[in-house]
């Protein structure tokens, strides 16, 4: 077995007994590109030899998901397939575990209509609502990794000869999930332990607002009353721990609905449905977005914000140091699983229910009872830099530092 091979072993591993911890007798689905086929039969394999019952796999391809785009009548891009739902609910009433495999070109869909992609993006956040609930109460264990596509490799690393690109894109996931070290396993779950210092201090504190200053960002985030922090690896109902998200440097927690107030520049670029958003702010009263601007990619953050009524409000606050091994890679990936690994950020739409105390099974219209934002969109965008300083303040109206020139202060 050669080196790529093992490493390839290693994150195969990873993904099934940290990501989504695969139990005896369960069934696994992985979504997938074709491009990780190879990653795919691994990590079948490794799930197998751990005791799945099941290894479902569901396959995508961004060529045929251009075509799609390009020559699908309209009314195709506002339906979704319901028998696809359908079957996603009944593997999660019946105890699935989920992987999800990322690898898509971030230009993939630019020239295509805007109207065409947010028609098609409504239409499968619709179809799959109830499925999206399983996942973000954490009935379900659930996991998101990324793999190279050559298209994505290439602009991550355009001065590199083509046929070192998708290496060099492979090399700099391992280092970014840890799969580089001599023993992944035990490293996540010591960098999990370390992730629960920080939301333990959090959640002690229950700061009542957040004060983010950097350049072009002034901004004051109140948290609700209850709100819990979250960070590392997540516990399923009934009791099974997952990790949703290979890489993850974050703690995060739901900001309240109409409790966010000033404006935040972004710090890094947005790939959204297969076009990049740059240099975008945002400006924020009582909570709603009330004004935007973006160098690239406006037409589609606009669109991304007129979905519902609640993709013009947060549903996620995510504090990540400057520090962080990503963030000190020095590469834009330009595929937020992993950006958002680098920089502190916000997420418009829906909230996380379990980032209140006692929230795990609540209704939309519990959630919005309780101060949290509902919407179909969930959509992290990186504000985070080395010139940052957050302050969190305590229901007396002390502050207290959090983050200094980018980086925890305590």
């Amino acid at each position: 077995m050669n080196a790529a091979d093992r490493m390839l072993d290693r994150y195969a591993e990873l993904a099934v007994k940290i990501g989504v911890n695969v139990q005896p007798g369960q069934t696994l689905v992985i979504n997938a590109p074709l491009c990780t086929a190879e990653l795919v039969r691994k990590i079948a394999k490794t799930a197998y030899l751990t005791g799945a019952k099941h290894v479902y796999t569901e396959w995508t391809d961004d060529e045929l998901t251009r075509l799609q785009y390009d020559l699908a009548p309209y009314e195709a891009l506002t339906e979704y397939p319901m028998w696809r739902a359908k079957a996603y609910e009944e593997l999660a009433e019946n105890g699935a575990a989920f992987l999800f495999i990322i690898a898509t070109d971030p230009d993939l869909l630019k020239g295509v209509n805007p109207e065409r992609i947010a028609a098609a993006d409504k239409a499968m956040r619709t179809a799959m609502y109830t499925f999206r609930n399983y996942t973000m109460n954490n009935s379900v264990s659930w996991s998101v990794i990324a793999a190279p596509s050559p298209a994505w490799a290439a602009k991550v690393f355009p001065n590199l000869p083509e046929s070192e690109q998708v290496s060099a894109l492979w090399n700099a996931i391992f280092r970014a999930t840890r799969t580089d070290v001599d023993d992944p396993v035990t490293a996540w779950r010591n960098h999990q332990a370390a992730l629960n210092e920080k939301v333990t201090y959090l959640n002690g504190k229950q700061y009542r607002c957040l004060h983010f200053k950097a350049p072009g960002t002034d901004l004051s985030v109140q948290l609700p009353p209850g709100h819990r922090w979250q960070g590392g690896a997540s516990v399923t109902a009934n009791g099974v721990p997952f990790t949703a998200n290979i890489p993850t440097e974050e703690v995060y927690t739901a900001p309240l609905k109409d409790g966010v107030n000033g404006v935040v520049s972004s710090t890094m670029p947005l790939s959204h449905n297969g076009n990049l958003i740059e240099n975008f702010t945002l400006r924020f009263e009582r909570g709603r977005i009330v004004e935007v601007t973006a160098e690239t990619g406006f037409d589609v953050l606009q669109k991304l914000i007129e979905t519902d009524e609640g993709s013009r409000y947060l549903g996620e606050v995510a504090l990540v140091p400057h520090q962080s091994p990503i963030s000190q890679s020095n590469l834009i990936f330009y595929n937020t699983l992993i950006d958002e690994n680098a920089s502190n950020h916000l997420a418009i739409g829906n909230a996380y229910p379990v980032c209140l105390e006692g929230g795990d099974n609540l209704s939309p219209e519990e959630m919005e009872q309780r101060g949290l934002n509902t919407s179909l969109m969930h959509v992290d965008f990186m504000i985070g830099s080395a010139e940052m300083d957050i302050d969190g303040e305590l229901a007396d109206g002390t502050r207290e530092p959090i983050f200094r020139n980018g980086n925890w202060a305590f």
